[in-house]
């Protein structure tokens, strides 16, 4: 039988004490369920406030992204402003007095980015859900609730105060650009008022063929366009030579600064930060030297678009900036490009397709420094400084130097033929050279010589050793198999060096299979020079007629250029006289870009012959107070990259001595037909070493190339130090 519950006293209190357990546990778990249903809401009022935040997150980093691809967007448009100088300027108008007197109404006021106000925070994005009216009970819950509604109110017054002050700061630059606009309009209108009358007075004075005022035309029609970058100065001067017809023009250019030195803008979220690219050196260079060649072309463009009444021959342009003298510490001018051109050359240039550097060294024969960045100036002629471009009276005391009645310059007419001597005479002439040049020679037997026909020891200890010599006296080319056999000869001799020395020339394939190899080429004229410049005697051919080195020479000016004629290019002698402090003559062969390949195209007392004798320096010689230094250039066995011989002096770097202590200096150019050209360069005390004259490729590659002659007499205060590093020769 089943036991019943008590139903008495005791049985009561269990069943009340039951009830009690009940509702208590009833009201703890009602309690656990509000709890963690006010938890389920606070964390779903959380993920709605954090995904107003991701929103907000993404919405600022999305700005800050933007930004920096404005910012980037604006570097690219400068450098393309740059690179498009000379396409501006073939598509605008030209030049003409009468556009003065109409004033340009500035471009209108564009504000851009600053004109977007800065968004304020949303305050839903901060919004906290409130507890429960049972939550709000707990004391916890409440506590909970009050210290996440009072963190959410400091984020939204800290965002809001920053947008404000973003705010105040974007309308504190605008209002500063705003004000600079307002100035740049009122500097335009009042400049364009002003240009009325003068404009008017210039018109009367050209009509009335005033010098001056050809000038001032020419100047004003630079400074007339203003749609050149605001970063490219527009200074020019100008100085009109009416029996010349030519224009020397001055102009400004702008220093390496004008290319950014970033390349783009790069946000960072990790650390929020906007980083900076810079741009590659090469690149920077690159462009800066393209700039550079763009300004001139625009300004030549300009000049002759501007001549509508044909006054202009030629146009001389001189680009330089602004910079310290590296010897002085003064601020003048560097010129980092100069160019002469004719009318007619410029015209027929297909302006729009040209590629701007190549257009301007090589198609127009101009001089661009190889590093403008380094502020490297290059040499100018002519300039528009009135003073500078006096051209003074040659001095009495300066009369035409003596040219040698024979090679030799012994005058006694005696010098045999190379081509006619005796085979053993002619070997026996080689040894003898090697021995004035401090070797120790002999001359093999005619039989069993094994292919030589001098041997030469050095006897200096350390470089010393054998050298095996074959002397062919030839005509016209030696083949390459003789230059081949010669190092198969040297091998089996166990010699350290080949020589082939021939009264013929070699050619490209010779001159290539020996570079790198321990032989060396010696053809005729260089073995004439040599033998020369050692008192032998030697010619190749027939003697030529006296009168050939009678004719005058024909004066030249500080810049003028003349054409040399093709028969003088077989060879062309130099020579620089001078009494006074000591001077030495110096020649480097440059390339279009006016740089040496290498140090072995620097020709000077130590180093006496470059281009396998292309150029060659001679002795030094001195007579009644005067000495004179002689070199040799043959234009038509220079390599092809050679564009340039700069003929050079520079004095005595142990004397202290100046240019300015120069006495009767004179450089003549002869050729070998006999044609001469003197030139008298200026005593510069400011300068020790001096570019003279050049001789240069004009019209380089084409079938249009010819050889010109152009005087200089500029110079650098630092010597030959600095005319050499001026070239790209290394410096230690």
């Amino acid at each position: 039988m089943a036991r019943r519950h008590g139903t008495g006293v005791l049985g009561m209190l269990a069943a009340a004490q039951r009830e009690q357990h009940r509702q208590a546990e009833e009201q703890r778990k009602a309690a656990a369920a509000a709890q963690a249903r006010y938890e389920r809401e606070q964390r779903s009022a959380q993920r709605a406030a954090a995904q107003g935040q991701r929103e907000a997150l993404r919405a600022y980093q999305q700005a800050r992204e933007a930004d920096a691809a404005r910012r980037t967007a604006e570097l690219d448009a400068r450098v393309a402003e740059l690179r498009g100088i000379l396409a501006r300027g073939l598509a605008g108008p030209a030049f003409r007095p009468a556009e003065l007197m109409r004033a340009a109404e500035p471009a209108p006021f564009d504000p851009g980015q600053l004109g977007e106000p800065v968004p304020l925070p949303d305050q839903s994005w901060y919004h906290v859900v409130p507890p429960t009216e049972l939550q709000a009970r707990d004391p916890g819950i409440r506590r909970q609730y009050e210290e996440r509604l009072a963190h959410a109110r400091s984020r939204f017054e800290h965002d809001w105060y920053a947008a404000q002050a973003a705010e105040q700061q974007r309308l504190q630059r605008l209002a500063e650009y705003r004000a600079q606009y307002d100035g740049w309009a009122a500097e335009q209108r009042r400049s364009a008022a002003a240009q009325a009358e003068p404009a008017r007075r210039l018109a009367a004075e050209l009509g009335a063929g005033s010098t001056t005022a050809v000038a001032e035309y020419f100047e004003t029609a630079l400074a007339w366009r203003g749609d050149w970058p605001d970063e490219v100065p527009q200074e020019a001067a100008a100085l009109w030579d009416p029996s010349a017809r030519l224009l020397v023009v001055d102009c400004r250019l702008p220093d390496y600064l004008v290319v950014p030195a970033l390349s783009r803008y790069r946000y960072v979220k990790v650390d929020d930060r906007e980083a900076e690219v810079a741009r590659s050196a090469t690149e920077r260079k690159e462009v800066y030297r393209e700039v550079l060649a763009q300004c001139a072309l625009r300004v030549l463009t300009e000049l002759f678009r501007a001549d509508a009444d044909g006054l202009l021959d030629a146009v001389t342009l001189n680009g330089y900036v602004e910079a310290p003298d590296p010897a002085t510490g003064r601020t003048g001018q560097r010129h980092l490009l100069t160019v002469t051109v004719a009318r007619a050359d410029f015209q027929a240039l297909a302006l729009d397709r040209v590629e701007p550097v190549s257009c301007l060294v090589d198609g127009l024969g101009g001089r661009l420094s190889a590093r403008p960045e380094k502020l490297v100036a290059v040499p100018v002629g002519r300039t528009a400084d009135p003073a500078a471009a006096a051209v003074p009276d040659p001095a009495p005391a300066a009369a035409p130097l003596p040219a040698p009645a024979d090679g030799d310059g012994t005058g006694d007419g005696d010098e045999p033929d190379l081509f006619a001597m005796d085979p053993l005479a002619f070997e026996e002439l080689v040894a003898e050279l090697f021995r004035r040049r401090g070797f120790v020679t002999r001359t093999t037997a005619r039989s069993g010589d094994q292919g030589v026909d001098v041997v030469a020891e050095d006897p200096d200890p350390i470089t010393g050793g054998q050298i095996v010599i074959q002397a062919k006296r030839y005509r016209g080319r030696v083949d390459p198999t003789a230059v081949r056999d010669l190092d198969a000869t040297r091998v089996h001799h166990g010699a350290n060096k080949g020589i082939l020395v021939t009264t013929a020339t070699f050619g490209k394939g010779s001159r290539d299979w020996v570079k790198g190899k321990p032989l060396t080429l010696v053809d005729g004229a260089q073995l004439v020079e040599l033998l020369h410049q050692h008192g032998l005697r030697g010619r190749l051919g027939a003697k030529p007629a006296p009168a050939a080195r009678s004719l005058p020479a024909e004066a030249l000016a500080p810049g003028q250029n003349t054409v040399l004629p093709t028969a003088d290019l077989a060879e062309l002698s130099v020579s620089f006289s001078s009494a006074g402090a000591e001077a030495d003559l110096t020649l480097l062969l440059l390339t279009a870009d006016g740089q040496v390949r290498g140090d072995d195209d620097f020709v000077f007392y130590h180093q006496p012959n470059a281009a396998a004798g292309a150029v060659t320096l001679g002795q030094k010689t001195s007579s009644k107070g005067v000495s004179t230094e002689t070199a040799a250039i043959r234009p038509a066995t220079l390599p092809a990259a050679v564009h340039r011989i700069a003929v050079s002096v520079n004095m005595d770097t142990d004397s202290g001595a100046d240019c300015g202590q120069l006495r009767r200096a004179r450089l003549e150019v002869r050729g070998a037909a006999g044609t001469g050209w003197a030139f008298i360069p200026p005593a510069d005390p400011a300068v020790s070493a001096m570019l003279v004259a050049e001789v240069y490729r004009h019209r380089a590659g084409t079938p249009q190339e010819v050889w010109k002659l152009r005087a200089v007499g500029q110079g650098w205060a630092d010597g030959l130090a600095g005319l050499a590093r001026a070239h790209g020769v290394q410096i230690a």
